[in-house]
Order: C-alpha cells, then sequence, then structure tokens
C-alpha cells in the first residue's frame, strides 16, 4: 500500500446505513428536476450544494424532502439508485443494504410500484455489472403516525420478495419506539430483518428502549449508547451492531467536532460499531471519506479499519457462508503474504 489512505480506500466493505434519497447529488436532481418540469428549491447545482448547511436534524430533513420531490419516475428512482451503487463499487463496497423512504414519495402522488420498481431494476443491474451485492430496507417515517406506517406496510407486502427488511428513521426527538411496537411485531411476524434509528438526538434511553420495544437487529447510529455503561455491557454482551455515521454526525452537531466523535471509543469497548454514509450528497462525503476523516481525526491504526471493516460484514444479514468469505477477502486484502483460513 502506497499509503494509509490507500489501504482505507482498497479494502472490500459494507455499507449498512444508507439512505438512497439521501444520495441525491445536487447535479443530479438539478438535472432530473429540469427533466420533469418540476420547479426546482434552488436555481443550479452550486446554489444547492451551498444551501445543504445545517443546524440539527430537523433542518436537515427540511431541505431533503424539499429536494427529493424531483423523484418522479421510475427512472428517476432507477437512476439515482444506479449511481449510489456505481459510486459505492467504485469504494470496495462489496455489499449494501439500502434504505428507502416510500411514505415521502407517496405523499407527494407517486405511486408506491413507481419507487420500489425504479430501484430494484438498479439493484438487479449492479448486481450483475458490478461486484456488488445488495438488500432493500423500507424505513418508515417516525413522525407520521403509526397507522399510517402500517398502512404502507401492507401496501408493501405484495412486493415483500424485493423488501429484505423494514427500519424506523426521520426525526426521533418526540417520536418514541413505543409509537411503533405494532407495526415492527408485524414485522417479526412476516420475517423482516428490522433495524431502528435510535441514539441519534436521543440518549441512551432511546436506545434501550427501542431494543426493548422494537426487538430490532441492528441499532442505526446509537452513538449515545455510550452514557449508560451497563447498556454499553449489554451491547457488547450481545454484539448488537451500531451503524454509525461518522460524518453525519458532525454535519448535524451530534458531535462539535470530529475529534470528538466516541468512534474510537465504541470500538476500544469490545461494541461492534460499523462505518456508513448515511446521506452522503448531503454530508460531504460517501463511505471512504467517512472512514479516512475518522481515521485521520481519532488516530485509527490500521488494526481498527481491518476491525471496522469485518464488523460491517458480521452486522450484515448476509448469511453465514458469504460473510466469512467477505471476512476471508479481507484477510487477503489485508495480509496478503499470510495463509488465510476460514
Amino acid at each position: 500500500m502506497s499509503s494509509f489512505t490507500d489501504f482505507i480506500a482498497g479494502i472490500p466493505k459494507a455499507e449498512l446505513h444508507l439512505h438512497i434519497e439521501g444520495t441525491l447529488e445536487p447535479e443530479l436532481m438539478v438535472a432530473i428536476g429540469r427533466r420533469n418540469g418540476v420547479s426546482l428549491p434552488y436555481p443550479d447545482a452550486e446554489a444547492a450544494r451551498k444551501a445543504y448547511n445545517f443546524s440539527d436534524l430537523q433542518s436537515f430533513l427540511d431541505i431533503y424532502y424539499r429536494s427529493t420531490a424531483v423523484l418522479i419516475t421510475e427512472e428517476d428512482f432507477y437512476e439515482l439508485t444506479l449511481a449510489y451503487l456505481k459510486k459505492a463499487a467504485s469504494q470496495q463496497v462489496r455489499h449494501a443494504e439500502i434504505f428507502f423512504d416510500p411514505q415521502s414519495h407517496t405523499a407527494r402522488g407517486i405511486k408506491f410500484e413507481t419507487v420500489i420498481r425504479g430501484i430494484e431494476r438498479a439493484l438487479v443491474e449492479a448486481n450483475r455489472t458490478l461486484d456488488i451485492s445488495t438488500k432493500l430496507i423500507m424505513c418508515i417515517l417516525r413522525h407520521l403516525s403509526e397507522r399510517e406506517g402500517l398502512e404502507m406496510f401492507d401496501n408493501a407486502l405484495p412486493w415483500k420478495h424485493w423488501i429484505a427488511g423494514i427500519g424506523l428513521d426521520s426525526a426521533e426527538r418526540g417520536n418514541p419506539p413505543e409509537k411503533f411496537r405494532t407495526l415492527f411485531e408485524r414485522a417479526h411476524q412476516e420475517g423482516f430483518l428490522t433495524v431502528a434509528h435510535a441514539g441519534e438526538e436521543g440518549g441512551a434511553a432511546s436506545v434501550r428502549s427501542t431494543l426493548d420495544t422494537l426487538h430490532v437487529s441492528r441499532i442505526d447510529h446509537g452513538v449515545h449508547c455510550m452514557e449508560d455503561e451497563n447498556l454499553v455491557d449489554e451491547l457488547v454482551r450481545t454484539q448488537i451492531p451500531l451503524t454509525v455515521c461518522p460524518l453525519s454526525n458532525i454535519k448535524l452537531k451530534v458531535f462539535n467536532s470530529m475529534t470528538q466523535h466516541n468512534l474510537k471509543a465504541m470500538l476500544q469497548k469490545g461494541l461492534c460499531v460499523t462505518v456508513n454514509s448515511d446521506d452522503p450528497a448531503y454530508f460531504g462525503g460517501y463511505i471512504n471519506e467517512n472512514y479516512i476523516e475518522a481515521a485521520t481525526a481519532l488516530q485509527l491504526d490500521r488494526n481498527d479499519i481491518i476491525q471496522l471493516a469485518k464488523n460491517s460484514f458480521i452486522a450484515s444479514s448476509l448469511s453465514t457462508v458469504h460473510k466469512q468469505l467477505y471476512l476471508k477477502e479481507i484477510d487477503h486484502y489485508a495480509f496478503p503474504t499470510e495463509q488465510v483460513t476460514i
């Protein structure tokens, strides 16, 4: 390796916390908006990029939902998804578990079928032409009611063969996990993978109540778990993964600077923590940029990077056989002169 940065850029990795709508780069937003005759929120891509200035999660979401209004046709969702997958594959993402927010589109009169067909078409093409596997997770918007979430859940069931999991995202504050108890019971009954955002805006209590109430397999974000030593001990024991998004955390003021981020402390505690990009078009970087900026600020070493990359596959919903193959690939990459066995 010519440098530590090159080592990070080349290591095989999975991405488990990625909102496909959050990959809408300003240039693509403007192009799609003009194609669809949509009145754009910004005159051009440069103005849009300058407007991506947030004080908290809600101020980000306001801009995020405004920008995604340009997405109307199946082709739009296909183009959006394929652009991300090409970028991810170029950064050595071997597997991506992708969130999508259908309620943000159906509320605008876009059919669920339009959204999922466009996304699925891109996933199939990427699986065939790029060195990347994918799974799709449908997120429920927590600022809406559980009744609305259940309606979306029922509408999505005919497309279950394309949907691997159910997630919970949007504004955490004021929308506790208890609000969605019934919906997640239904998700478990239907055999979906379940994940939920917690411990980003909310504290450690939000993480604990999400685990106790929704019985999810992964916590998205989860950085505030470190406020509760007993919770940390439980998470270490159970190895429930935490999908951390460093650049997002800085952009949304969860931490004031990357040097204050607790990613390294989480690793040192033995938590199954992973690095992800969340909404990379808005937060200044895709997965490699998240790894590199965190590594630089927190003085992560080579072993930390290897562990983070391994965690990303361990935390995925891939089969045990596929996980072992990817872990072996990491070992071959990191230790090319050694004999690696499973």
